[in-house]
């Protein structure tokens, strides 16, 4: 199999139910944030930008901040162009943050299992991942950075 068979997925954690499956291209980077804090900030300063943080976990959810690393992952997702959102980022939570091939005989469609801001949901190697709408986050948090 070479590897134009095969989609290339960020695999990113988001709370204990909420595993996201995005294009790679459409991250800009994944920023380790050393604190002691618990709980993802709301907004970081990312290449002298300042970016907001979408957090799906809660405080139920598995722990953002790594007590062995005294550190937190977000995700910095590039918008689109014209939202007044450049970039926006979302809390990593748990484990499981990773790059797969996915191939498709390795992917069912799950579309009953689709949250309502997803455009899409399978189950790959036995877990489910949403397709979120990333452009409908990128407008909401737009919006609310304006209200802000």
């Amino acid at each position: 199999m070479t590897d134009e068979t095969k989609l290339w997925c960020a695999l990113i954690p988001c709370s204990r139910t909420e595993t996201w499956a995005v294009p790679q291209n459409c991250l800009a980077e994944i920023v380790t944030l050393h604190t002691d804090a618990l709980q993802p900030p709301a907004q970081i300063i990312w290449r002298e930008r300042t970016v907001p943080v979408l957090d799906l976990g809660g405080e139920e959810g598995p722990e953002w901040q790594q007590p062995h690393r005294d550190a937190g992952l977000v995700a910095v997702f590039l918008g689109l162009r014209g939202d007044d959102c450049e970039y926006w980022a979302v809390a990593i939570r748990g484990d499981g943050l990773k790059v797969a091939p996915l191939v498709p005989a390795e992917v069912e469609d799950a579309p009953g299992q689709a949250r309502d801001y997803a455009t899409a949901a399978f189950t790959f190697h036995g877990q489910l991942c949403q397709v979120p709408d990333l452009d409908s986050f990128q407008k909401k948090i737009a919006v609310s950075s304006m209200v802000a």
